[in-house]
């Protein structure tokens, strides 16, 4: 062969490709769109300072939603009703010492626009396992918390997700559009 068929052949091969990864759905992560009744959302938690609640607040913004401090008429409102984390032991030594810790974050919530729930209370858990080390505590400190973020993003990330995939969510209610009666003989 040519180079110039190998060339023809890798350019459709990639275009191929393109067309394939294209036609199952696949896109950028970050690259979706928010329904557009999401445009104004406030988000409501016990724990408004968490990362849970830092990093959705970021992932909105990112996606384009305005995220307003107070609920306002015709703002979607994000209930985060548990937002929880801590640490589980899942295995010790024969001196009875922590060897490998689970960190975990879970959350509950839920999406609503005015009266109506586009989305009713939702549980997500994520988990991390880590090893530990007692002759490191300070690293191993730092890495629990690094783990902790990391977990709050994904999170945030899998709730963005779903959002999105309302699609093209219920609009609104609207205000009845004004009439006026015709003139008489029209």
């Amino acid at each position: 062969m040519t180079s110039a068929t190998v060339g023809k052949l890798q350019r459709i091969a990639c275009l191929a490709l393109l067309g394939a990864l294209g036609g199952c759905g696949f896109h950028l992560q970050g690259s979706g769109s928010l329904p557009p009744v999401l445009a104004k959302t406030y988000v409501v938690s016990a724990a408004p300072h968490s990362d849970f609640v830092s990093s959705v607040t970021e992932a909105l913004r990112l996606r384009g939603a305005t995220i307003v401090g107070k609920d306002e008429a015709g703002a979607a409102q994000l209930n985060v009703t548990h937002d929880d984390t801590g640490q589980r032991v899942l295995s010790v030594s024969a001196r009875n010492i922590p060897r490998e810790y689970e960190v975990y974050y879970s959350i509950t919530f839920s999406l609503e626009v005015g009266a109506q729930k586009l989305i009713e209370g939702e549980t997500l858990v994520v988990t991390r396992n880590y090893t530990y080390d007692e002759t490191q505590v300070l690293a191993k400190a730092s890495e629990e918390e690094i783990l902790r973020r990391a977990l709050a993003d994904d999170l945030a990330r899998r709730v963005v997700r779903r959002i999105e995939g309302l699609g093209a969510a219920p609009a609104l209610p609207t205000a009845p559009e004004q009439t006026t009666p015709a003139p008489p003989g029209a």
